[in-house]
């Protein structure tokens, strides 16, 4: 069944209320920390208290006579009998040699690189009692000057011997020689220097595992927080513990939030599975939210420079960028895919611009190790590429718009230079309905209406793209990823008609349990109630890869069709049999199967029952019952793309920046539950004005330490600081799934901050403020009209 068929079924399109919701909201949900297994035992982690040190000695003699203490691991427990934490993408230099790939150990040994670095674990009774004797460790440390800085990295203190330099690797793509031309010959050039700011993840869930072992069986269990059992069981058994795959088992329960950082393999995770056989009891870790704070991985933390070579009409010839990223003090799981694979190749956007050269360097520092934060790579490339064009723009003479559409792709496919084909799009309706929504006409008398009030107005335009269901795998493979990038779908009938189906994708807030169930029930014409979704259980469901990258109906969504078109072919089979015709001139339609020319028909639920009580039935021809598993592997990313228009006031006596109207007009293909896409919109818009004005990871630049520890220093978004959003779609569906579908998850993190910056720089620009980073606070905001009053 192709896209165009697909999504005229019954519902598709419907915004039927989430299925999982009930049970969240009466308080049935079951989380991690809610499960309470027999002989269960708490464990604490002694973190570093410094950004770099040897550590001298650990002394653990009063700690472990504290009442309840079972056992305090530390590093010396664990070295040399299991490998460390493995990175899950290998990238080669500009010089064909592979990244620095330094060890990452489960404990520390010998040295901490980072403020919260794993010292030792604590296994006690209780968890206070934990606490108690965490606090009782003796560790002595010799502190050794910090890296807090890229640009200190190359001549400062090693963290590792591996990477003497403290670089990770020089990346590049795109053809320098050709862009190099093009600038050459440019009628203008507009350059940008520009800072994407360290984020705190803080899902609403904090991290959590729990670590149980059966030796009866020789098994272990691992209960945890996290986005893809799949490929925690896969990196803990194959790459540090070394154990057969099928003797461990992960679960990951309901999931709070995770916003890619429950993707990853942490350390904790680890500690507690291994530790688990060593005390033959379950061992359960729940991480405070300062803790979190300090050991989740990271998201962002980009410093750039980026030009744009055009003609005299401003049409862009030619794009160079170069970025340094910071991968924190040790790689974490899919790191060094950020800031190359995942943003590099996303920097054409969507403009017909023939040459880009883009070069990153990759550095080590005493920080916490960053990962994929919503949008993983896309948000910091569109926030590089729409400040630039918006820069572009107001260098010209030319409005936000008008640049934007004098360069948009118009034609698809369409090859950019930098690795990407785009399949298909429509990018100037997006831009029409969201100035249309956004009644931009009417700004001029907005903007008149805030100067009488003594306000700065301003607009602001970001015209995104993202790559989402990062694919194929072959070709990720010759990339450097280690893993495949496919997901699998089971699909078991029931005698009765109803329908579960086994999922490797994960859901952690997206509403899985409703979308695909609506995928299924429409395809077999049944009720969505009658559909059942299961996942986050390596014990149950079959491999798949989990849930990243707005990758779950486009990638899971389509595994679960090839499953269904399984079904179906054996099932018009079965229904040949029963109405005596053949299989060829069977058809199925709104759960009936069908005679061609004929009014004969049966009802799916009755070819359900015949399969598995199977009287009167060919089993020399057909084997019974109505199971069925497929795996996909996407051809292409999906492309989802759209534009969003902001307008902010801005107080130029205090610096306060008010967001007044947000509208968004996103392309995600084939939709299959407008509210579940409408909620993650508005998910990702928030979070997006987060970063641009309030939210910032800070630490200090001598000490390494943590100044952003707490919701008291690290600002977050509330309810009242947004308008209501004005949301609308555009549809061009995806031309190599079967859905048409293209993903909706990080969209508003990627599209919204530029939009705000931008609002922002419109409104201060009468003050002759030309540019600043973000956050846009009212202190930093204050400081720049000051500035530029200098």
């Amino acid at each position: 069944m192709g896209a165009p068929d697909f999504a005229k079924l019954p519902h598709i399109g419907e915004a039927l209320q989430r299925k999982e919701d009930y049970r969240f909201l009466t308080g049935a949900g079951n989380y991690t920390d809610d499960i309470h297994l027999a002989h269960e035992s708490q464990a604490v982690f002694v973190r570093s208290p410094h950004a770099h040190a040897t550590i001298a000695r650990i002394d653990t003699t009063k700690a472990s006579a504290m009442p309840g203490v079972v056992r305090i691991f530390t590093g010396k427990d664990v070295e040399g009998k299991m490998g460390g934490l493995p990175c899950g993408w290998l990238i080669t230099s500009t010089d064909g040699q592979p990244m620095k790939e330094p060890p990452h150990p489960i404990l520390a040994q010998g040295k901490v690189r980072y403020v919260g670095d794993h010292v030792a674990m604590v296994v006690a009774a209780t968890l206070e009692q934990a606490k108690n004797a965490a606090e009782a460790v003796e560790v002595d440390y010799d502190v050794l000057p910090a890296v807090m800085k890229m640009a200190d990295a190359a001549k400062g203190p090693a963290l590792h011997e591996a990477a003497p330099d403290n670089h990770c690797y020089k990346w590049a793509i795109g053809d320098k020689g050709q862009v190099d031309a093009a600038f050459a010959n440019a009628a203008h050039v507009t350059r940008l220097d520009l800072t994407n700011n360290r984020l705190v993840p803080n899902a609403m869930e904090p991290r959590a595992a729990i670590g149980s072992y059966n030796r009866a069986s020789d098994e272990y269990t691992l209960y945890v927080a996290n986005q893809n059992p799949h490929v925690e069981r896969l990196l803990m058994t194959a790459f540090v513990l070394g154990l057969p795959e099928h003797k461990v088992r992960v679960i990951a329960p309901d999931v709070g939030g995770g916003f890619g950082s429950k993707i990853f393999l942490y350390a904790e995770d680890v500690c507690l599975t291994w530790a688990a056989k060593q005390l033959n009891c379950s061992i359960k870790w729940t991480a405070d939210r300062s803790e979190a704070f300090l050991s989740d991985a990271h998201g962002r933390d980009h410093v750039s420079h980026a030009e744009m070579a055009m003609d005299k009409d401003g049409k862009f010839l030619a794009m160079r960028v170069h970025t340094d990223a910071n991968l924190g003090a040790y790689l974490s799981t899919f790191s060094t895919a950020v800031p190359t694979i995942l943003y590099a190749t996303l920097l054409a956007g969507q403009y017909t611009c023939p040459q880009i050269y883009v070069e990153v360097d990759a550095w080590f520092t005493n920080t916490a190790p960053v990962d994929a934060y919503r949008g993983a790579g896309r948000p910091e490339a569109t926030y590089l590429l729409e400040r630039l064009v918006s820069r572009c723009g107001w260098d010209m003479g030319l409005g936000q718009d008008e640049i934007r559409k004098r360069n948009f792709i118009n034609q698809w496919p369409y090859q950019t230079p930098v690795a990407l084909q785009y399949d298909v799009g429509d990018y100037l309706q997006c831009m029409t309905k969201a100035q249309t929504l956004a009644d931009v006409a009417g700004f001029d008398a907005r903007r008149q209406a805030s100067e009488a009030k003594g306000l700065k107005r301003g607009i602001g335009y970001s015209s995104y793209i993202e790559a989402c269901g990062i694919a194929p795998s072959n070709i990720a493979g010759a990339l450097g990823a280690r893993a495949g990038l496919f997901e699998c779908g089971e699909v078991r009938v029931h005698p009765t008609g109803s329908v579960t189906v086994f999922t490797g994708s994960h859901s952690h807030g997206q509403g899985h349990e409703t979308t695909f169930a609506q995928v299924v029930a429409a395809r077999l014409g049944i009720p969505v109630e009658n559909v059942d979704v299961v996942h986050g259980d390596t014990g149950r469901v079959p491999f798949g890869m989990g849930t990243y990258g707005s990758r779950s109906i486009s990638v899971g969504g389509a595994a679960i069709m090839k499953a269904l078109d399984k079904i179906e072919t054996k099932a018009k089979k079965i229904a040949a049999h029963l109405m005596e015709a053949s299989d060829a001139d069977i058809e199925f339609a709104n759960g009936e199967f069908t005679v061609k020319g004929t009014d004969k028909k049966i009802p799916f639920g009755q070819v359900a029952l015949t399969a598995y009580v199977p009287h009167n039935y060919p089993l020399d021809k057909l084997e019974p019952g109505l199971n069925e598993t497929a795996f996909y592997d996407p051809t292409n990313f999906t492309f989802p793309a759209g534009t969003y228009i902001c307008e902010v006031e801005v107080d130029p006596a205090t610096g306060v920046v008010r967001v007044d109207r947000f509208s968004a007009v996103d392309d995600f293909g084939t939709i299959i539950n407008p509210m579940i896409v409408e909620g993650q919109v508005h998910g990702g818009i928030v979070q997006g004005i987060g970063q641009a004005l309030m939210e910032n990871c800070v630490y200090d630049e001598n000490t390494g330490q943590l100044l952003t520890g707490s919701f008291m220093d690290y600002a977050m978004p509330r309810a009242d600081d947004f308008p209501l959003f004005k949301l609308d779609t555009v549809c061009t569906p995806c031309t190599h799934n079967p859905l048409g579908t293209k993903g909706c998850g990080e969209a508003g993190a990627i599209g919204s901050p530029p939009a705000v910056i931008n609002a922002v720089l419109d409104a201060l620009a009468p003050l002759g403020v030309k540019d600043f980073d973000m956050p846009a606070s009212p202190a930093r905001v204050w400081e720049a009209i000051q500035s530029a009053k200098a």
